[in-house]
């Protein structure tokens, strides 16, 4: 696991300047590597490194690291989870090796094989670049769901890349143009989507995406192309026989033992995130599994002035398991200390609430082991969040209305006050079946109205924050692919871009900022696929959704995991805004550069403020989105 970074493009004469400055771009990721670093440069390009050091803790596994014949080099940041198994056949094709690490396996694999029939022998997290001597090309190439990030920037006469914005800023000359679009979407989904980034002059590498970049002329060529399609994935699983019942619990099984076991990889202690959910219960359950009689370590935050404290229920089945469990106490002081700091934390805008206690949990477990396996995952790629239950219900049942009947409805029942809805769900909850116990009831009536008001997509409409009325620009909008499924569309686009721009997003920051590594194993490619072979309705119905993860929870873990309800991470954030963070708040939106640019409308920031103060609406994420946007404008622009 490492930060990297790079550029290409000048004249020979400049290449000791070229290493300096990779240097430099790699320094401001030291963070993401605190164990080594080094560089390498030839000519018109220069590659840098900062390691943190998880296999083949010895000098055979610095980076940057050329091939055996001196044609490629690479920085490489992540892990090949299979490289063992790439390696014997490399072996066998007569291949030598120096030391046990996958960057060795990986230079010697681009050697035998080539980049793109090497990236689809891969099983593992990565973002590298790759320099092919002999062709005088640089290739950077991103693993197929996002789990690591790459960013990049190219004019005329140069590509610049590295793993964060922060390596970027400190080249000479660096444009720090803010893209308004890029803001406009932050508001509105809480995070920017790939391609774009908060720069205008700054794109990401769309997960399963490949650069490639030349010098011509004097000029610097750049191409981009996908490797890996989770569009085709879908289009593939669509012309196979659907997988369901005995021989899909079956395979489910399998396969999520076989991706955890792959990922227990490691030279160095690692652990497990456990809450009282299904999805990292089934990760720690497959990884003790693995180990047998070793106890595997698995790790739970504390903190009573969360919404839902998980702690007791992640003790009991870590012991259900054989587990050695830590649960980490964590203070509401400990949580709200730390909220100035979260725009250095995460370089960019980025506004998903738990990305507090997601940025404690990793910095207390970061003193216990270095490894941690995570659950993420098992909501987008089998149907666990509510708007994939609920969401396609209230669509399909308004795709029947007439337009001149749906859109008067949603008007109605949008113009009920939230708070006389909540008391209203809050009376009927002992009466409702557990499914339908849900937070925040008046929020999800609103959203119901405004599917019924408005003839578009539900996805935009369930998962959005700040309105586009509320919006001075257009938003870029999250990539997704068409499906007659709304339900299909949603699950999509929430693999597609929730997962990747905001779930590892929020984890990958989080972890590199204690110099820890995550790995996430219900996002293994195998999964996803096999995912996409079972019918939607076999993944949701009657009101629940992950049924094939709750069958396999069922069959191996304490009965009650298996029909709990899906809890959020999120910190009580609306409480602490009206106290504790409330003239940190009071501040940022007093003085708000977002208004000022144009960007978001300055009467719905001060309704929205006012209303959330009085207590008679919870605007807790709309006011994050915003507070996340100023502190970082404040402490990169101010």
């Amino acid at each position: 696991m490492c930060g990297i970074a790079g550029l290409l493009g000048g004249a020979a004469s400049r290449h000791d300047a070229f290493v300096a400055l990779a240097n430099s771009m790699a320094a401001e990721l030291r963070h993401r590597g605190p164990d080594d670093d080094g560089a390498w440069g030839m000519g018109h390009v220069a590659l840098a490194q900062r390691r943190l050091a998880i296999l083949d803790l010895s000098p055979a596994g610095r980076q940057p690291m050329a091939s055996r014949s001196g044609r490629w080099v690479v920085v490489f940041n992540g892990e090949i989870y299979n490289h063992r198994v790439l390696r014997q056949d490399l072996q066998a094709a007569g291949h030598r090796f120096d030391g046990t690490g996958d960057t060795e396996t990986l230079v010697e694999a681009l050697e035998a094989w080539g980049l793109e029939p090497t990236l689809h022998r891969l099983n593992g997290m990565f973002a590298l670049a790759a320099y092919d001597r002999d062709a005088d090309e640089l290739w950077l190439a991103r693993d197929r769901l996002g789990e690591k990030p790459l960013y990049w920037s190219h004019s005329p006469r140069q590509l610049l890349f590295a793993s964060e914005l922060r390596g970027l800023r400190v080249v000479p000359g660096f444009r720090a143009e803010i893209d308004e679009q890029s803001v406009a979407a932050l508001l509105r989904w809480s995070f920017i989507p790939h391609p774009f980034t908060i720069y205008r002059d700054v794109r990401q590498l769309a997960p399963g995406e490949l650069l490639r970049a030349r010098l011509d002329g004097g000029e610097v060529q750049v191409e981009t192309r996908r490797w890996w399609d989770l569009g085709e994935v879908v289009d593939r699983a669509s012309q196979q026989p659907p997988l369901v019942g005995p021989e899909a619990d079956r395979e489910l099984a399998a396969l999520v033992d076989d991706a955890v076991a792959v990922r227990l990889l490691s030279d160095v202690p690692i652990g497990s995130f456990l809450s009282g959910g299904i999805d990292s219960a089934l990760v720690a359950a497959s990884a003790q599994r693995a180990l047998g009689s070793t106890p595997l370590r698995t790790f739970t935050v504390s903190m009573p002035d969360l919404g839902a404290d998980e702690a007791a229920d992640a003790a009991a089945t870590a012991a259900a398991m054989g587990a050695s469990h830590t649960t980490l106490a964590l203070s509401r002081s400990d949580a709200v200390s730390l909220v100035g700091s979260m725009a250095s934390v995460w370089d960019e805008p980025f506004a998903d609430p738990s990305m507090v206690p997601t940025a404690l949990l990793c910095r207390a477990v970061a003193g216990e082991v270095t490894v941690c396996l995570s659950g993420d995952g098992g909501d987008e790629l089998f149907a666990g969040y509510n708007r994939h239950v609920f969401g396609e219900r209230v669509a399909r049942r308004a795709a029947r209305l007439p337009q001149v009947i749906r859109g008067p409805l949603g008007r109605g029942l949008g113009a009920i006050p939230v708070s006389t809805l909540d008391r209203l769900g809050a009376g009927l909850r002992p009466v409702l079946p557990s499914h339908w116990r849900l937070p925040m009831v008046g929020d999800k009536v609103h959203k119901a109205a405004a599917l019924l008001a408005a003839d578009q997509d539900p996805w935009p409409v369930l998962a959005g924050v700040w309105s586009e009325d509320d919006l001075g620009v257009r938003p870029h909008l999250p990539e997704s692919a068409m499906r007659a499924d709304p339900t299909e569309r949603m699950l999509l686009t929430d693999t597609w871009s929730v997962l990747a721009d905001q779930m590892l997003v929020k984890t990958d920051r989080a972890s590199m900022a204690a110099s820890m590594e995550v790995r996430v194993p219900l996002i293994d490619h195998r999964l996803v696929e096999l995912a996409w072979r079972i019918p939607i309705g076999d993944k949701a119905s009657g009101g629940r959704g992950k049924l094939p993860l709750r069958r396999l929870a069922a069959a191996r873990l304490p009965a009650p995991v298996s029909r709990r309800p899906k809890l959020g991470f999120d910190p009580p954030l609306g409480r602490w805004l009206r106290d504790d963070l409330r003239p940190w708040a009071d501040d940022l939106i007093g003085s708000s550069g977002a208004v000022d640019a144009g960007w978001l409308s300055g009467p719905a920031l001060q309704r929205v403020w006012t209303e959330h103060l009085s207590g008679r609406r919870n605007h807790d994420y709309r006011l994050w989105a915003v507070l996340m946007v100023e502190s970082w404008l404040r402490r990169y622009h101010g």
